[in-house]
């Protein structure tokens, strides 16, 4: 089985070229536009490591970051910035 890994950001394009690339890794890759997904797909689903983008809308990386660390979720993250 491949690692897991969750892409959320809200720029599709940016979104949708990671999930290319690390696809033809042979990654399994979940990728959400918006954060309020990312976090109830968190709740059911487990990552190998999770790369956020800072800047979203109403929740940005660093909240769902924390979100993470409050559940005691130890995932790597990545965080993505301009």
């Amino acid at each position: 089985m491949s690692d897991r890994i969750l892409i959320v950001d809200d720029e599709v394009e940016i979104a949708d070229l990671i999930e290319t690339y690390l696809q033809s890794e042979n990654y399994t890759v979940s990728k959400f536009y918006s954060a309020k997904e990312a976090l109830d797909c968190i709740q059911t689903t487990e990552f190998d490591l999770a790369v956020l983008d800072i800047m979203m809308p109403r929740l940005d990386g660093i909240q769902v970051l924390q979100a993470l660390r409050a559940k005691n979720i130890a995932t790597p993250v990545l965080l993505l910035t301009a």
